[in-house]
């Protein structure tokens, strides 16, 4: 469960950078779903949650926004991965309600699950900034910001059941999965057309013999 948890949040992070960090701060702050270790509390500290709410809501606006989205998912890169280990740390030592032993599982090794969590939340953020140029080409852009709120909403729900039901994490990895080998099928299908028009186009203007 812990492992699971974990996972689930550092891809949401992968996704969304804030919305894993804000969702864990919240949630111990003012539930008992989660409870943090003491060296991870200033997680739920009133002033983190207040600069982690105000960079969610400047994520928001940008990444719905074509073009300023690429350029967010650059500066990103190296944004989601921190996050991402961030949240699978803190998970991971975590007593959430699905847990009965905390922490049992990184004891040893504390730095395992940062450096886990920032592969993970790095290799789904390759895959959404992979996906996002594929949307916007097919839709002139309008495609952006549904996209973007779609994105934001799954991980939303996954930062939530991570933490209350990490077992459903792996249908929702398996579901991100297979949108994205759609999404570049696609690619590859419209890239290929792309090629043909213009291999008739040329075969058009040749001069007869």
């Amino acid at each position: 469960m812990e492992a699971l948890t974990g996972l689930g949040l550092a891809t949401s992070a992968g996704l969304n950078a804030y919305i894993p960090l804000l969702a864990i701060g919240v949630l111990a702050r003012y539930t008992e779903l989660i409870t943090l270790p003491s060296n991870w509390q200033w997680m739920e500290n009133g002033w983190t949650i207040l600069i982690v709410a105000a960079l969610l809501a400047i994520e928001f606006v940008a990444d719905k926004v074509p073009i300023v989205d690429h350029v967010n998912d650059v500066i990103q890169t190296f944004v989601r991965p921190t996050a991402g280990g961030l949240a699978f740390g803190a998970a991971s030592s975590a007593s959430t309600v699905t847990v009965t032993d905390p922490g049992s599982f990184f004891s040893s090794n504390q730095w395992i699950p940062i450096v886990v969590g920032g592969a993970v939340s790095l290799g789904v953020h390759g895959m959404k900034a992979a996906s996002r140029p594929v949307i916007n080409a097919t839709t002139a852009g309008f495609g952006a910001p549904v996209a973007s709120t779609i994105e934001d909403g799954i991980s939303a729900v996954l930062s939530l059941v991570a933490i209350i039901l990490p077992v459903l994490v792996l249908f929702f990895l398996l579901l991100m999965f297979l949108t994205f080998g759609w999404l570049m099928r696609r690619r590859k299908r419209r890239k290929q057309e792309k090629e043909a028009a213009r291999w008739a186009q040329s075969q058009g203007w040749r001069p007869a013999p």
